[in-house]
């Protein structure tokens, strides 16, 4: 199976994914699931928590203020958006954009282990805290766990890829200090590439 059948694959089963436990919220808000965009031979694929609700309306990731951020990270680096891969570990939106549960995480996460079998990104940048401790912790890193302030930036070694955790890119919304700091952690990825 090719990259593009094997990822249409996934979101077909996201589609049809009426066990998931936000399921039913998808279905009653009229939301799409959000699967993921971009290149299906990225060298980086970036993995968010879960969609927020411009996101559910239209499928589509990081398409609202915090997509501004990213697609403005990116730019300070000179990475063009389509050039990279975009998720969620979660693919629906948890109501009033609270938290994934631990329970949704684990409903999604299979998914998202599969993009990044699929894809092959050279290296896996997590958006926030969630999509960090799951990467971590499925790719063997969780020796290395710490909080996101203390791990934002750095470089780890996962067994199929370079790992780095970020802060999510909403962050600097709220805190405009974090922007250099996220601007600072970009150019690490640069490097990677």
């Amino acid at each position: 199976m090719n990259c593009d059948d094997a990822l249409k694959k996934v979101k077909d089963e996201v589609l049809a994914l009426s066990s998931s436990p936000l399921y039913a919220e998808r279905i009653k808000n009229k939301y799409f699931p959000v699967i993921g965009e971009g290149s299906h031979s990225a060298p980086i694929m970036f993995v968010g928590e879960a969609p927020g609700e411009n996101e559910a309306k239209t499928g589509r990731p990081f398409c609202g203020r915090a997509g501004k951020v990213l697609d403005e990270l990116l730019a300070s680096v000179g990475i063009a958006r389509k050039d990279v891969y975009v998720t969620n570990i979660v693919k629906d939106r948890p109501p009033d954009n609270r938290d994934p549960l631990p329970d949704e995480i684990a409903a999604y996460a299979p998914f998202l282990d599969r993009q990044i079998e699929i894809i092959k990104p050279k290296v896996v940048a997590t958006l926030g805290r969630f999509s960090m401790q799951y990467v971590m912790n499925r790719y063997g890193l969780e020796f290395e766990l710490d909080s996101i302030s203390k791990l934002h930036g750095k470089v780890f070694n996962a067994k199929d890829f370079k790992f780095i955790p970020l802060y999510h890119p909403a962050s600097a919304i709220y805190n405009q200090h974090l922007l250099p700091t996220l601007k600072e952690d970009f150019k690490v990825l640069k490097i990677l590439i």
